[in-house]
């Protein structure tokens, strides 16, 4: 059955809420929607947040109040949901829902930013090493396993605007890339650099300088399907036109 599924790190459900999210939500045509960097419990949204019609809407929400949090809307209740990866260090932060279905396992993630200093850099690439594990597991599974979410990474040179002037920042560091080879070279294909070669494509601008209007942009949001479901790919793409927030969602469309 094809399914599409789009990822979106809105920055602030609540904000995204009067920038028309609903109206997006059931005009998108998709089958789930990964929500990242909600801000907010599930008590502090609205009604038609938290309970849209024709849709079951599942939520993670950090202990510090206002920050990170990930949702995920979808049409057909899935088997099993879990929040978080089983390690209260990161799942405090309500940065992960993992959703079973019959025939494949969806992660909607809001990866760790390495902004502020060495030490969250330390954590993010302890993030990352504890969601790779749990990735495995679930890859020994015969499932099918789709990963998608704010990376905060963007992988290669081709990922980004000016990848010189930022060998040196978060989000472009070695350590930071070397994982994502890591992931890739575990059993996982990037579904974007599947079908789109060239650069130029982007789904995040920095709001301070008005760099969507230029496009000077990050690709840092990311589709990755386990590479042996590979044949299950469809199409892969972003939203670009589609406002509200610092990114614009991105979305996959696969027979599952």
């Amino acid at each position: 059955m094809l399914t599409k599924l789009i990822s979106w790190n809105v920055n602030g459900l609540r904000a995204v809420e009067k920038k028309g999210f609903l109206d997006f939500l059931n005009t998108c045509g998709a089958d789930i929607v990964a929500i990242q960097e909600t801000k907010a419990e599930p008590e502090q949204l609205s009604e038609a947040l938290r309970t849209p019609k024709g849709w079951h809407a599942y939520f993670a929400s950090a202990e510090r109040k206002g920050y990170s949090g990930v949702a995920v809307y979808t049409k057909q209740k899935p088997l099993n949901v879990w929040q978080g990866l089983g390690d209260v260090e990161f799942d405090r932060e309500g940065r992960t829902l993992i959703l079973e279905y019959p025939t494949f396992f969806f992660l909607n993630i809001y990866y760790p930013n390495g902004g502020q200093g060495p030490e969250r850099i330390d954590f993010k690439l302890r993030f990352y090493d504890c969601f790779l594990k749990k990735s495995k597991a679930l890859f020994k599974t015969g499932k099918t396993v789709i990963v998608c979410g704010d990376v905060n990474t963007a992988h290669e040179p081709i990922d980004l605007a000016r990848p010189k002037e930022n060998e040196t920042h978060t989000g472009f560091l070695p350590e930071e890339r070397v994982w994502l080879d890591k992931f890739i070279e575990g059993g996982y294909t990037d579904t974007f650099r599947h079908f789109v070669k060239d650069g130029g494509h982007y789904t995040w601008w920095d709001y301070k300088t008005g760099a969507r209007k230029r496009n000077v942009g990050w690709r840092i949001d990311y589709f990755f399907i386990d590479t042996p479901s590979i044949s299950k790919l469809k199409s892969a793409g972003m939203l670009s036109d589609v406002m509200g927030s610092d990114h614009c969602p991105i979305e996959l469309v696969a027979d599952l």
